[in-house]
């Protein structure tokens, strides 16, 4: 998913800093956590329009709270405008098979017909990108023009979190496609194992 996998990703990291998401299911506080053995790949067609060609993500395990640094690349061929649509399956490991997560208060697998309007929800239009996209002039607000997105290695802070009552320790792995106008545009995953105390 070359710009749009890049700036979600990076829209998801920055915004860690401001935005405490709250579910209306049960969730606890965790005080200490750790993401363990992040690792990512796209999984789209060869030819397809967004892709994201690097992704670092350092310490392992990463802690919550903590220092996160990151650095990311990609790009994309087509403008990426709203409605740009998101279908994100999560699955955990349970006794070497692989369960899929139902989507369960807008988290786990859920469809998202307009990933803009997420974006408009979380930064309002007209409002600057948070640091570091600011500074790197990477945009967070629909549309993504056509091109090829940096992040240079960045520190973001994580704060502690509420997680869902149903998110415990595991292994976990997401797959996340995005698609406008009914075509696919790319698809990326994501596997880590969660440890919390």
């Amino acid at each position: 998913m070359k710009s749009c996998a890049l700036i979600l990703v990076m829209a998801c990291l920055a915004l860690s800093t401001q935005v405490n998401c709250k579910s209306n299911t049960k969730s606890r506080r965790l005080t200490k956590v750790q993401l363990v053995g992040f690792d990512w790949k796209n999984c789209g067609q060869p030819d397809a329009p967004a892709v994201l060609k690097q992704l670092e993500l350092s310490p392992d395990p990463i802690a919550v709270p903590g220092d996160l640094t990151a650095s990311a690349s990609g790009s994309t061929s087509v403008q990426l405008a709203s409605p740009l649509s998101v279908n994100l399956t999560l699955e955990r490991e349970v006794a070497g098979f692989w369960v899929k997560i139902p989507c369960l208060d807008e988290l786990g697998s859920c469809h998202y017909p307009d990933a803009c309007s997420i974006l408009d929800q979380l930064i309002p239009p007209g409002q600057d990108c948070p640091e570091p996209l600011h500074t790197y002039g990477l945009p967070c607000q629909c549309p993504f023009k056509a091109g090829t997105y940096s992040l240079p290695e960045s520190v973001f802070y994580l704060p502690n979190t509420d997680l869902p009552y149903w998110l415990t320790n595991g292994n976990y792995r997401a797959q996340g496609v995005l698609g406008a106008q009914g075509k696919e545009l790319g698809c990326l995953q994501v596997a880590l194992s969660l440890h919390s105390g």
